[in-house]
């Protein structure tokens, strides 16, 4: 969950600040990653922030001369805690050169600072676009494109995560809500069936918040932010998306058979309990970065929110049925 809107539709072309005006820390930073691309050297170059971040500090980029604005991203402080830059670097390249998302322009390997195409005519979507299932499905399509392109560097499964999360959570002393003690001893049950059972690894995304796919009338759905790409479980991938979309059961079933071709209770049960799954990590992060982050944002409350909902999750009659069945 990194930022919710990258893209301003149909954006004009700001003035912005200009190459050497900058007056803020941010501003400096912004025009350190502007000299490091070369090509743009020479150039006249503006820039203005754009809205819609949470954890990272992101730009349009106007190069004078050159029709394309561009995006930039610099990564927020202490991001560094929980993104695999390889990974990262990697899934964004290659989503670029598959036309699942934007064209990429530099990446930096040291600093996460990435600068991409900025998207002019896209959008991104709300909370209200994803009621729709037809975006749904070209969603799940664009993930069945990323999963058929080769594994990432790196593997790092939901259960690689939420352990990770567990052992900074006990390592800081980070405060969770008083019923996680119940949702993290269901998780380890979940956790050792679902590794017993076999995963099927492929490359991901792992990242569904609404403003992190793009629509235009007449052109393809598009995907960014790989902050969080891995190689993890399948249907973890559709579980979480589903889960931040809050689709009820007949709309998780549709897009089960989109995913696997048909909705057998196996695969329900591992999309399911994977669901669950996913709030739990997505609250022990949000816990986690309330240790660090001096934003307005309150982490804590939507983390406990996030570990709630697992636990209704669990509360299912049928939870203990999906679990033996993975």
């Amino acid at each position: 969950m990194t930022d919710l809107a990258h893209v301003e539709a149909a954006a004009p072309r700001a003035t912005g600040r200009k190459v050497g005006e900058a007056r803020t820390p941010g501003e400096r930073r912004v025009e350190q990653a502007i000299a490091a691309i070369e090509e743009w050297r020479l150039a006249a170059v503006s820039y203005h922030p754009v809205s819609g971040g949470i954890s990272n500090s992101n730009w349009r980029v106007d190069v004078e001369g050159d029709p394309v604005p561009y995006f930039l991203k610099i990564p927020g402080e202490g991001s560094e805690e929980y993104i695999d830059r390889v990974n990262s670097h990697e899934a964004t390249r290659r989503a670029g050169a598959m036309g699942i998302g934007p064209r990429v322009v530099h990446i930096d390997a040291v600093t996460g600072v990435e600068v991409i195409e900025f998207l002019e005519g896209y959008r991104a979507c709300t909370n209200a676009d994803l009621k729709n299932l037809d975006i749904a499905r070209l969603i799940i399509g664009r993930h069945k494109e990323f999963q058929t392109s080769g594994l990432l560097p790196h593997t790092k499964t939901v259960f690689d995560t939420i352990d990770g999360y567990i052992r900074q959570v006990e390592r800081l002393g980070v405060r969770l809500p008083f019923f996680a003690g119940r949702v993290l001893a269901e998780y380890t049950e979940a956790r050792d069936a679902f590794t017993a059972s076999g995963l099927d690894i492929v490359p991901c995304h792992n990242d569904p918040m609404p403003g992190n796919f793009l629509v235009a009338e007449g052109r393809p759905l598009r995907m960014i932010d790989f902050e969080f790409a891995a190689n993890n479980e399948r249907a973890y991938e559709l579980a979480v998306m589903t889960t931040e979309f809050f689709y009820d059961e007949p709309a998780l079933l549709e897009c089960v058979e989109e995913l696997y071709g048909r909705a057998c209770w196996q695969t329900v049960s591992r999309v399911r309990v994977a669901g669950a799954l996913a709030d739990v990590n997505w609250g022990l992060w949000a816990c986690l970065k309330r240790q660090y982050d001096t934003s307005s944002f309150d982490y804590y409350k939507y983390g406990a929110w996030k570990l709630d909902r697992a636990r209704a999750a669990m509360n299912d009659a049928r939870w203990g049925h999906w679990v033996r069945s993975l």
